[in-house]
């Protein structure tokens, strides 16, 4: 089986499907990389968000 690295911790983990947290190899270690996302301490390249930016509606349908 092929072996990665825990990305919290770095320890190995095996890639199978007996693995229940990987690529973490714990629970924990899956709960500390969730809670650095929610932290927002990663986050996806980008460029803001247009939240709220005013667009015209689309047209209604036509009622026969």
């Amino acid at each position: 089986m092929p072996t990665v690295r825990c990305p919290t911790c770095r320890r190995p983990v095996e890639w199978s499907d007996e693995s229940a947290y990987r690529p973490f190899c714990s629970e924990r270690c899956r709960l500390i990389d969730l809670g650095a996302w929610l932290a927002e301490k990663h986050a996806i390249p980008g460029g803001e968000a247009q939240i709220g930016v005013d667009e015209p509606a689309p047209p209604a349908p036509d009622e026969f």
